[in-house]
């Protein structure tokens, strides 16, 4: 543990660790460009050059080891004279076209040009003119001109993926990234390098120029594309999510996302019932929440006594969802087991991506197991409905593997159905309940590992839609449960000590503390114009909003 001193603060550092890592670490920004903590290191932006005393000339922090002794300058004039050189060189050739660009807000080289530019330009001769909006792949798009050479996409390419698609061509002034012919940047994570790139040079298709991000807010969620849980950030303006990107935990995710994943807020926009309905698809009527409820309380009771009621509970919906939903299923229903849905099967590969893909897999499980439920594939329900053994059949999550699955399950007589997206299911149900997605609610999503992760609200629930666990709990109530729990905080700290034996990786419902406002325009007057997009206005929280996201109003 070398005693090292950067600018007068003396401090013990691991042998090894380079000075603009020890840096960091205490709080200290250096500024950098091509340093990267998940990739190697190359040294080629020079925008971490600091001074060390005893030595010749800068040294750049990023490739320099900490030494016993070392004394460590990082804002002395000569620095300064450097970062203010470099950014001049870095600006020379680029277009300055920051109106225009997307990545305008989270630029570095936005940041770095007022914090250590000169916010003037010696340079008088014409500008170099390189390629705008290459399509290099299906989900990346690349305009050279504004690329500073850092090198992170190429060094993602060689060591992350191994697929190496990108190089640099050309020397000297003209030097440029591009794919090798014939070779397109179409792996499954080639939208890292847009994560990765510090300027405007890559940006992703599916984002480019269909939002600000200073009007953007943005919640700390779980990508819900397989039973990872990569941790990610949901981008949203107003009710609409405009892009998922990943969340730093070295644990799970380190700083990566599949580009699937990447997708997956798009179900959180479109195709979503926001009203209930009484009755099946176009024969239906439609219904209040609490007409629904009232509906599918009757109907359920009344088969409960008959034949039964089936449960088929989808590994989508949050441990909080199916917590409730089996302690409805099994004090009001008299369940003895549950049938499990969900997406089938998909790809998979020893980086991050599983071939389940449901977020909470194991949690639909672990909450099966709190109250003693047998847990039987959804085909095996399949085929019962198929041979009209299923009367009644109580939906959570409306997910099914197959389409074969989905066109059986329609046929059941009494078939009530909790859904966050249109399908087969939905439309063949004679009582449907909108269900909230993730985006709406706070909740907790239990892992491949059996590690219990939260994820946050973005925006308050539209329209009916409620989140699943209150869905079941109004159900529960209808059919004459005493039930108290009002918000998924209180329905995880009653139930999940029924969980018995598992440690969930020493999980606390509150270990996700609250962020207070979250970032973007502050709540305005009704009718003041205030410069923000349509939609970005907020609008009071809709009747029971403590139920939807464990906190307080006055954490939004």
């Amino acid at each position: 543990m070398p005693k090292v001193v950067i600018d007068g603060e003396e401090m013990d550092v691991q042998a090894g660790t380079t000075i603009l890592q020890a840096a960091l670490k205490r709080g200290r920004e250096i500024p950098h460009y091509c340093y990267h903590d998940g990739l190697s290191v190359s040294g080629n932006c020079r925008m971490c050059l600091v001074e060390v005393e005893k030595a010749p000339k800068l040294v750049i922090g990023c490739y320099t080891p900490v030494a016993e002794g070392m004394v460590v300058h990082t804002a002395s004039q000569k620095v300064k004279q450097a970062r203010s050189a470099m950014m001049e060189f870095f600006l020379i050739n680029h277009p300055l076209d920051c109106p225009i660009c997307d990545q305008a807000g989270e630029c570095r080289l936005q940041e770095y040009a007022v914090e250590h530019g000169t916010g003037t330009s010696r340079y008088t001769e014409p500008k170099l003119a390189l390629s705008k909006a290459v399509d290099i792949g299906p989900h990346v798009m690349l305009d050279q001109e504004r690329c500073i050479q850092c090198s992170r996409c190429i060094r993602f390419c060689e060591e992350i993926t191994k697929t190496g698609e990108l190089a640099f061509f050309q020397r000297g002034e003209r030097s440029q990234i591009g794919i090798f012919p014939g070779k397109p940047l179409d792996d499954r994570y080639a939208g890292n390098v847009v994560d990765i790139c510090p300027v405007g040079a890559l940006t992703a298709t599916d984002f480019r120029f269909r939002g600000r991000v200073w009007f953007m807010s943005s919640a700390r969620s779980l990508c819900t594309g397989c039973s990872r849980g990569c941790n990610v950030s949901l981008d949203f303006l107003g009710e609409t999510a405009y892009r998922l990107r990943p969340r730093e935990n070295e644990a799970v995710n380190q700083e990566w996302m599949c580009d699937q994943g990447r997708l997956e807020y798009k179900a959180f926009n479109a195709g979503r019932p926001l009203m209930g309905r009484i009755g099946r698809g176009a024969a239906g009527v439609p219904a209040s929440r609490a007409e629904a409820l009232a509906a599918a309380a009757r109907a359920l009771a009344a088969e409960k006594h008959q034949g039964g009621v089936s449960v088929l509970l989808s590994p989508q919906a949050a441990a909080e969802d199916l917590l409730a939903a089996c302690h409805v299923a099994k004090e009001a229903l008299g369940a003895a087991e549950i049938y499990a849905g969900g997406r089938g099967e998909g790809w998979s590969d020893d980086f991050l991506k599983k071939a389940d893909e449901n977020p909470n897999r194991k949690g639909l499980e672990l909450a099966a197991q709190a109250y003693g439920l047998a847990v039987r594939p959804a085909s095996e329900l399949a085929e019962a409905a198929r041979a009209g053994r299923v009367r009644a059949l109580w939906v959570v999550g409306a997910e099914v593997p197959e389409a074969a699955s989905a066109a059986a399950l329609a046929q059941v007589p009494v078939l009530v159905v909790q859904a966050t997206s249109g399908g087969a299911l939905a439309e063949a149900a004679t009582v449907l309940l909108p269900a909230s997605p993730i985006a709406e609610y706070d909740g907790t999503f239990v892992n491949f590992e059996g590690r219990a992760q939260r994820f946050e609200a973005a925006w308050y629930p539209r329209g009916e839609a409620r989140p699943h666990f209150e869905l079941a709990l109004g159900l529960g109530r209808a059919m004459g449960l005493e039930l108290a729990w009002r918000s998924s905080r209180e329905v995880w700290m009653a139930l999940s000590p029924r969980v018995a034996g598992v440690a969930l990786w020493d999980f606390k419902w509150d270990s996700l503390p609250s962020a207070g406002r979250r970032k973007g325009f502050l709540p305005m007057p009704a009718g003041t114009v205030d410069g923000r997009l349509a939609g970005q206005k907020e609008r009071l929280p809709p009747e029971g909003s403590e139920a939807v996201t464990g906190a307080a109003p006055s954490s939004w």
